[in-house]
């Protein structure tokens, strides 16, 4: 229902990589949600209420913070959609983060509400009348929700959005909390068990459990998360096909919001080349990483010796001798050479992973060690220390 929607209301609609796309995808499966959750918060409530459950009221009022929980979305969306001004020159599309993360805190508000009033009815129990129509409802509500968890989740990575694909794992996870009532119901027809108020706490607990998982992808992204690995692969595949750069490192990806990506990366180039030509290369190639990538880049050029025998068989061995000593967790780049008349010092960036086991300290010294202790000349390291963003 929600594709024939889009291809309805979304002008384009398969323009994924369109900011406004995206905002029309949010705006329309948040409205849809708002009304199915509107619709699933009355009938319950009403089934609740007859039938005197706890667990099923408590179920209600979840598909209430629901469909609020919706509504904050698709103001999200809306906000996140607005064009760059002057005080936000990278755009508003961090407010699609933000207002997951309001959402997710709406969720854990509600969980602990719940967990509460189930405590409360475990210590008080009360008897819970049961009816066909109760659980008519309740069957009807977990297939709406779990219709609900797919379309959220297959919309979520059509147009990589995390509050999205976090909205379609809450609505899973309501699914099973309502299979939870429903079968408390169902025991306390048939048995002399009062466990409305135990169901009841089961339930705030997959709320809680949705709510944490909802905060951390988004949360992850407002701090500045690890980038993904298919990008930086695609990232390093435009860049280095290009016969001019030799080498690439420094890559940081900037995240302003989905679909609103900045990157900044240092292309090693000849140190012998034509540098207009080179510059010009290298505007070529922010302008295809732009259109194949949709994203900004900034491309730093670090001119380096190549095609010098003694540069290459010394960054050579220095390289093995680094994978040696640190068995592969160090990297080195922007290696140079400056000779002197006592000694040659050998000039390099080691990037190390962070939270190693070494120090920054302890890194550089034991490299300052063991390039001193080569017997083939008189080699000193002059080593910067820095860790990986990747």
């Amino acid at each position: 229902m929600v594709n024939a929607l889009a291809r309805v209301f979304i002008k384009d609609h398969e323009n994924i990589s369109s900011p406004a796309v995206r905002g029309a995808y949010g705006m329309l499966c948040g409205m849809l949600g708002i009304v199915l959750n509107v619709l699933l918060f009355a009938g319950k409530f009403f089934a609740g209420t007859i039938s005197n459950s706890v667990s099923i009221t408590a179920d209600a009022f979840n598909n209430l913070s629901d469909a609020g929980s919706s509504a904050i979305t698709l103001l999200g969306f809306k906000l996140a959609g607005q064009k760059p001004d002057p005080e936000h020159p990278f755009g508003h599309g961090r407010m699609e983060y933000l207002s997951g993360l309001a959402v997710s805190m709406a969720i854990l508000l509600m969980g602990w509400e719940l967990a509460t009033s189930s405590v409360d009815k475990i210590l008080h129990p009360q008897a819970v009348e049961f009816s066909l129509l109760s659980a008519v409802i309740l069957i009807v509500s977990i297939a709406t929700k779990l219709y609900m968890g797919a379309y959220n989740k297959s919309i979520g990575e059509k147009i990589d959005s995390a509050a999205m694909k976090a909205t379609g794992a809450d609505c899973t996870s309501d699914s099973v909390a309502t299979a939870v009532v429903l079968v408390a119901a169902v025991v306390g027809q048939f048995t002399d068990l009062m466990i409305d108020g135990w169901c009841g706490l089961l339930v705030s607990l997959f709320i809680v459990r949705a709510g944490i998982e909802a905060a951390k992808d988004t949360i992850a992204p407002l701090l500045g998360q690890k980038p993904d690995e298919e990008l930086v692969q695609q990232i390093y595949s435009i860049v280095m096909e290009n016969d001019e750069v030799v080498g690439v490192h420094d890559l940081v990806v900037h995240d302003y919001g989905p679909g609103r990506l900045m990157i900044t990366l240092h292309a090693e180039v000849s140190s012998d080349g034509d540098i207009l030509y080179i510059h010009d290369v290298i505007d070529n190639i922010e302008d295809e990483l732009k259109a194949k990538l949709n994203c900004a880049a900034t491309i730093h050029m670090d001119p380096v010796v190549v095609n010098d025998k003694k540069v290459d068989s010394t960054r050579e061995m220095v390289v093995q001798r680094i994978i040696s000593l640190f068995k592969g967790d160090v990297s080195i780049h922007d290696f140079r050479m400056v000779e002197g008349p006592t000694h040659t010092n050998v000039i390099f960036d080691a990037v190390i992973p962070h939270k190693y086991k070494y120090t920054e300290t302890q890194v550089a010294e034991m490299i300052k060690e063991d390039i001193a202790s080569i017997t083939e000349g008189d080699y000193r390291a002059v080593v910067k220390i820095e860790y990986s963003s990747i």
